[in-house]
């Protein structure tokens, strides 16, 4: 866990090369020449049993944090896209159950729910969000976050299962309040270039990502073929019209990869 394989450009190539996460000079010296720096952090336990914990939120947290610094102190690096969660952005108290609030890039998950749940995952992506914020501002590092769905596609799950299954925690209740939403790797990665493309402009912003809210039997369907999991694990036996459900909107990105391909059109 200590140590990260970061790729750079150089000369129009790429380059690897290797940084200590807990390290923020050595994250620097990897960063040297570079631009932007891309932070799609997904990590698992060290010791390969235990999937993602407690633990494993506190070195996401502390990695991000060293991240998002050697990128502020870096001489060349002057944009930093991160790659958050959605989990960051639904996880409330129960008063949300009555009032259908639409949930988009403004909404912040509570931690104090995340804790009393043990969605560590959540949490991990939650503090390591707003640490990021927070470096990049006491430094002027110009910053985009994106909160993704469950990320999918083909052996995507197969290939990393700690973060797939650690996002799923709590799945009944996304599912049933309308909150299990999934995003294709391919167009996950197109929206990180056209967010960086909107940076260069001065675009710093939080988005949501998502292709599809799963709020039908088909798509819990696939979605069971793809992680080996039972429909009733998913739903619980529950149907998802019952009880208070919430809008999720990615119009802040759908406005922003709309306008590229009108651009791509003329």
């Amino acid at each position: 866990m200590e140590n990260s394989g970061e790729m750079r450009l150089s000369n129009n190539s790429v380059e690897v090369v290797t940084a200590k996460l807990t390290d923020v000079e050595s994250l620097t010296e990897a960063f040297d020449g570079c631009c932007a720096v891309f932070h799609t952090a997904g990590f698992v336990d060290p010791a390969g049993l235990s999937g993602y914990t407690k633990v494993m939120s506190h070195i996401e947290v502390n990695a991000s944090k060293k991240v998002i610094q050697a990128c502020g102190i870096s001489p060349s690096v002057r944009h930093c896209v991160l790659t958050s969660s959605l989990l960051t952005c639904i996880w409330k108290d129960s008063s949300w159950d009555e009032s259908f609030d639409l949930i988009d890039h403004k909404c912040w998950s509570d931690e104090s729910v995340c804790m009393k749940k043990k969605l560590w995952y959540a949490l991990g992506k939650l503090r390591a969000e707003k640490a990021a914020w927070e470096i990049a501002k006491e430094n002027n590092l110009k910053l985009a976050t994106i909160c993704p769905g469950l990320i999918t596609g083909p052996k995507f799950f197969h290939r990393n299962p700690t973060p797939t299954l650690a996002y799923l925690k709590g799945i009944q209740e996304m599912y049933t309040k309308g909150l299990l939403a999934t995003v294709d790797v391919n167009r996950l990665a197109k929206a990180h270039v056209r967010v960086f493309q909107e940076m260069k402009k001065g675009g710093c912003a939080r988005y949501i990502c998502f292709d599809q809210v799963l709020d039908n039997i088909d798509g819990i369907e696939k979605l069971a073929q793809e992680t080996g999991l039972n429909l009733s694990t998913i739903t619980g036996g529950a149907s998802s019209s019952s009880g208070p459900r919430f809008k999720l909107s990615n119009g802040r990105l759908v406005n922003l990869m709309s306008r590229t391909r009108r651009c791509n059109d003329e």
